[in-house]
């Protein structure tokens, strides 16, 4: 209590201090406002009326005339005036439309100042507030913004164009004050204006070819500038609208027109600057369409034949597009030796987008990829590892032996990640003859014997190869038959992981899709059951370890084995999937007849069980075959998720219509795809949830585009579409299983988004609860990021800085600011996931067929319930609803489920406690699983769920009528 009264005597004796200076026409001292700032308003317990007073009196400071050198008290006291509005919007909004009002009113007076800086600051104060209030709308007059545009202080400048489309300039203007200042003679304006012109190009409202091309000439023209970053944001800028000068090409000049932006582009990949040199590259992977002649210059240092002669043939006219073929040479060459590493990084990059294009190309850019595998640089070996994986992929990886000493060596490198991505592509390559596929086992077992902590993966390894080169397998183990057979003591060395690797590879043989191989001891899988344990764990996404006992006992029976007893008509062992492209189609083998060495009732037993689990491992086969099929439809998914990325560009520029017409015929798209198999089934289900998702986020974003923001938007729909879009991403998180991490990090980072967006407009948010949600959801990612040891996207790191500040800070933080760092990335759905989702029947209960209920009596309500993919860990709540108001609910506890299958089956009677006094009445019913990640809450009072609900089916309407008497 002392306190407060202390606290308000401090505020009343600085506003009697602000009195007596303005009564004086002087400028209120530096440190009076310094004490405003800490004792009123950055103080939540500040009165209506003190915080009032303190309006009145910043806003006839500001009345004042200051001289030049006292500036920067006018700078200060409209930073006060922001902090006023923005610190006590939530609890004062009508603030913002004072303090809007006050600085509207004087800003003929501040904005015609001979000071420039100042009339830039009042222009930030009045952008700044009505920021945060939709009703609040200002646009810069255009007369003032091109006078302000052309003031001596640089600073002006740059601010003036860096936010340029937050003052709501037409883009007409700020088209050609834009090019105009990228003659500016200070490089950092040149750079922002070179950075807005890319800015435009990516909104895609230009059609004019001359335009096009008049911008493109201009940003080749600043690739020589003197300072680095502006030639860095030149590079940016060739790179965007050189694609858009090669979309709006005809059809017979768009190759040349895109070899020109490509050579020009390679041009500058041996600047002086690194920053400059991986923008280059960058640029480079972006650019979609090069003739195979150029590509493969790139590689060359020595100008190729062909390629002097290029010029000459250029459709273009203008001196922009006249550059030599010649300055390809060595592009990529040059930027795989450089010395600072993330130009190298950038470069591999970059090559792996052209080597699906020519075969050649891949051919010669393998050669300088495998130099590289030994790069100091881990970042730089993962790079070249990924680059491998994704021509491996393409069926363009054609591995030779001068290249296997080389890239082999990466499976003893000390780092865990480079040794697991030298695996992965070992599972996809097809080596074309013995001695290497020697190399190779030879190179997997020194990796085990370095680090036995990938024991696991090398054998998962060794089977994939095993099956896929079943000849060379054969071979090997012929020669190391002594090895894997018992001593003189008849003891086997089944300690050693060598012998265990051997072992796993001759078991694969038998699921060869090659024919003709020899026979295989018996006895190798009678030893391999004794080391059932290491290998089922090598081998668990292949078969669980009864499947695997089942197969061993199966061939250790056989009197001896070759790939013809595997073939027959009644039961189906199907071929293990290889993750090699080569060989997608599956062949079935079988055991019709199993040999055994018992007799009678003991033989008949055996051979039943075997039987038994043959049948299992064959069901287990059959699944996997079916995932064959679901990799075409999943592809097919993915592409269309490529068009989903491919449209956020028009969702930041507010093209909102634009689209949803695309989204509507990607819906239409995965709608036309058929599948009745469970692996496919949740990427679709999931595939249309992730397109309702972007279409709500469309909508949403409308609202935050400046050149959009017009007053006759209100704030019910926004706070409408914003619950849409966190029920959408409720469900998504809580109703799909399988994810994988970087699927699952997609979804908790458009949750992040959501949160943000809300926090952009206080004035319909919960700003605590909103800010809680987005601290804990950032937190969940980056553990997510640890444990996948994935790099964070950019996104991810400048909302972690920002809760830091937020944390540290008394000041109002610019939510919306960090929505400019958000870019929808790739999402590339892995194939694993299940959707949860249940199917609710009511029978025989049309309206002409009412159930009968008793006034004032609790009413018991049968139906017919299957789930799909659920657990005893999901909560199950049924939802029953008379009006919006009037809810119940009924638990459905996971006992009365007998089944424990992925498809769950119920016959419930629900009982419906509050019927009301009147003859008929209808009920709605629903299924709802809580999310346990949410905050806990109550629902509608006592006995009902603590977390918010995920509905898994559509609502019924059940009828019901009064019971006629009898």
């Amino acid at each position: 209590m002392e306190q407060q009264q202390q606290q308000q005597q401090q505020q009343q004796q600085i506003l009697e201090t602000c009195e007596q200076s303005l009564s004086l026409s002087k400028l209120i001292s530096l440190q009076t406002l310094a004490s405003i700032r800490s004792l009123v308003i950055s103080n939540p317990n500040t009165s209506d009326s003190t915080l009032s007073s303190i309006l009145e009196t910043l806003t006839r400071s500001l009345q004042l005339t200051a001289p030049d050198s006292l500036t920067g008290h006018h700078h200060h006291t409209l930073k006060l005036l922001i902090d006023l509005s923005l610190r006590h919007h939530h609890h004062r909004p009508h603030f913002s439309r004072l303090v809007f009002d006050s600085l509207s009113s004087d800003s003929h007076s501040l904005l015609s100042s001979e000071c420039a800086r100042l009339s830039a600051d009042c222009l930030a104060a009045l952008v700044a507030v009505s920021e945060h209030d939709p009703e609040l709308v200002f646009k810069v007059d255009d007369r003032l913004f091109a006078s302000l545009c052309f003031s001596p202080c640089v600073s002006v400048r740059s601010w003036l164009l860096r936010n340029a489309e937050r003052l709501g300039v037409g883009r007409r203007l700020l088209f050609t004050v834009l090019l105009g200042f990228t003659k500016d003679p200070y490089p950092y304006v040149r750079r922002v204006a070179l950075d807005g012109l890319s800015g435009l190009c990516k909104s895609g409202v230009f059609e004019d070819v001359d335009v096009i091309k008049g911008c493109y000439c201009r940003a080749v023209e600043l690739l020589s500038d003197a300072e680095d970053c502006v030639r860095c944001a030149a590079v940016c800028m060739v790179s965007e609208w050189g694609r858009m000068l090669v979309a709006s090409s005809q059809e017979k000049n768009r190759t040349d027109c895109s070899d020109s932006v490509f050579i020009q582009l390679c041009s500058m990949v041996r600047d002086m600057s690194m920053e400059v040199r991986v923008e280059a590259f960058d640029a480079l992977g972006k650019i979609g369409l090069v003739s195979e002649d150029i590509l493969l210059q790139t590689l060359s240092k020595k100008v190729l034949g062909v390629i002097k002669e290029r010029i000459s043939h250029s459709k273009c006219t203008e001196e922009c597009f006249e550059i030599s073929a010649s300055a390809a040479a060595g592009s990529f060459l040059h930027g795989l030796e450089d010395e600072f590493y993330e130009v190298r990084k950038s470069a591999c990059s970059s090559l792996c987008t052209f080597t699906v294009f020519s075969e050649k190309f891949a051919g010669e850019a393998l050669n300088l990829l495998v130099d590289m595998v030994n790069d100091d640089s881990v970042a730089v070996r993962l790079q070249v590892l990924e680059t491998m994986h994704h021509m491996a992929n393409c069926e363009c990886l054609k591995l030779q032996e001068m290249h296997m000493h080389m890239f082999l060596g990466t499976l003893v490198d000390n780092c865990d990640h480079v040794r697991s991505a030298t695996r992965k592509i070992l599972k996809l390559v097809k080596l074309p003859n013995l001695k290497l596929f020697k190399l190779c086992i030879d190179s997997l077992l020194e990796n085990l014997q370095i680090y036995p902590q990938d024991e696991a993966d090398v054998f998962s390894v060794l089977f994939y190869i095993g099956q896929s080169h079943g000849k060379f397998a054969v071979r090997i183990i012929e020669e190391v038959s002594q090895e894997i057979e018992p001593d003189c003591d008849g003891k086997l060395g089944f300690d050693s992981a060598r012998v265990a690797a051997f072992l796993v590879l001759a078991i694969s043989i038998p699921l060869s899709c090659e024919h003709n191989t020899h026979s295989i001891s018996p006895r190798i899988f009678s030893d391999a059951v004794t080391l059932l344990g290491r290998i089922s764990r090598a081998l668990s996404e292949f078969m669980n370890q009864d499947s695997l006992l089942a197969y061993l006992s199966q061939c250790s029976r056989l009197s001896s084995f070759s790939s013809t007893d595997f073939k027959g008509e009644e039961q189906s062992l199907h071929e293990v999937e290889s993750d090699n492209p080569d060989h997608t189609s599956t062949e079935i083998r079988s055991a019709v007849k199993i040999p055994v060495q018992e007799t009678g009732d003991e033989a008949a037993e055996t051979q039943s069980w075997i039987q038994s689990k043959l049948r299992e491992l064959a069901t287990q086969k059959e699944r996997r075959c079916h995932l064959e099929v679901d990799d075409e439809i999943i592809k097919s998914l993915n592409l269309v998720l490529v068009k989903v990325e491919n449209i956020w560009s028009l969702v930041q520029s507010g093209y909102t219509k634009e689209v949803l017409k695309i989204l509507r015929f990607c819906k239409e798209e995965v709608l036309s795809f058929n599948s009745e198999s469970l692996g496919s089934d949740g990427a679709l289900a999931f595939t249309l949830q992730y397109l309702q998702v972007v279409k709500l986020l469309a909508k949403v974003w409308e609202h935050f585009v400046p050149r959009k923001k017009f007053s006759h938007i209100g704030t019910g729909e926004l706070e409408l579409l914003l619950g849409k879009l966190d029920r959408r991403l409720r469900e998504i998180r809580s109703r799909f299983i399988g994810m994988s991490k970087e699927e699952e990090l997609h979804v908790l980072e458009l949750i992040i988004l959501t949160s943000l967006l809300r926090l952009s407009k206080v004035e319909i948010c919960c700003y605590l609860n909103t800010l809680k949600k987005l601290a804990s959801t950032t937190s969940q990612v980056e553990c997510l990021y640890k444990e996948g040891s994935i790099e964070p996207s950019k996104f991810v790191i400048e909302v972690r800085k920002s809760l830091l500040e937020i944390g540290t800070s008394f000041k109002p933080f610019p939510f919306h600011q960090l929505l400019d760092s958000f870019s929808l990335k790739k999402l590339t759905l892995s194939g694993n996931l299940r959707h949860i989702n249940a199917e609710l029947e009511i029978p025989d209960n049309p309206s002409e067929n009412p159930l009968p209920f008793v006034s004032g009596l609790p009413v018991g309500i049968p139906m017919d319930i299957t789930l799909h993919n659920i657990s005893t860990e999901n909560r199950l709540w049924l939802r029953i609803s008379r009006s919006e108001e009037l809810n119940q609910f009924v638990f459905l506890d996971p006992d009365l489920f007998v089944d424990c299958s992925e498809v769950r089956k119920l016959t419930y009677i629900a009982p419906f406690y509050i019927t009301p006094k009147v003859v008929a009445f209808s009920l709605r019913i629903s299924i709802g699983m809580e999310c346990l990640f949410e905050d806990s809450h109550s629902t509608n009072g006592r006995g009902g769920p603590k977390y918010a609900l995920a509905y898994l089916c559509r609502e019924k309407e059940v009828h019901l009528s009064v019971a006629s008497r009898v």
